[in-house]
């Protein structure tokens, strides 16, 4: 085998072996495509179906995860691994995109009716203002502070990527409540992150 096969063979070993860590500091470095290709094979089905379940539409989603892997490319370098796992990373990234895109398409078409239509498509996101002011050990000490029925809600809706539907279904509570949940929550999650910055 010439020097450069086995270079390449070793590097293809080491990219698939990779940790998902390796793969983002190898994007951010290198502008490594391979290693981003393969976050994407790892991650795109996951991301899909959350912003399928955001979206509620085929085409956005592909739009809304296609956007999330530019963001993934663009700000692979502010990638914190104490502060999240990229996993959670990417799914937090493609929320955004999704909630955007459902938000610029609410200016043009009307939001669909029935179950489509949650909380997360209608009501002003907090979240990423309470991401943006907090760092993991802030966010995790201010999550031990909520009721347990908020701190279970926010859990399923921000790092398991489900609608207030879903969780409603998944913990037998009435959507209202669910959504009463979510919004208190992230209420008294940036009152508590505010009032320790």
């Amino acid at each position: 085998m010439s020097g450069l096969a086995t270079r390449v063979a070793v590097d293809d070993a080491y990219q698939h072996g990779a940790s998902d860590e390796v793969l983002v500091r190898r994007v951010a470095n290198d502008g490594d495509h391979d290693a981003l290709s393969l976050l994407f094979d790892r991650y795109q089905g996951q991301m899909y179906g959350l912003a399928m379940r955001i979206t509620n539409d085929s085409a956005m989603a592909q739009d809304a995860v296609q956007e999330a892997f530019v963001g993934v490319w663009r700000n692979a370098s502010r990638y914190l691994e104490s502060r999240a796992s990229v996993r959670t990373w990417m799914l937090s990234i493609t929320h955004h995109r999704s909630i955007d895109l459902v938000r610029r398409r609410r200016s043009n078409v009307p939001l669909p009716e029935g179950d489509a239509t949650d909380e997360a498509l209608t009501a002003p996101d907090v979240w990423p203002e309470v991401a943006r002011a907090a760092d993991a050990d802030a966010v995790r000490a201010a999550m031990t502070k909520l009721s347990p029925e908020q701190r279970e809600a926010i859990e399923f809706a921000y790092f398991e990527g489900l609608t207030q539907v879903e969780i409603a279904s998944r913990v037998g509570a009435p959507l209202g409540t669910i959504k009463s949940r979510v919004r208190l929550g992230l209420l008294q999650l940036r009152r508590q992150l505010e009032a320790v910055q």
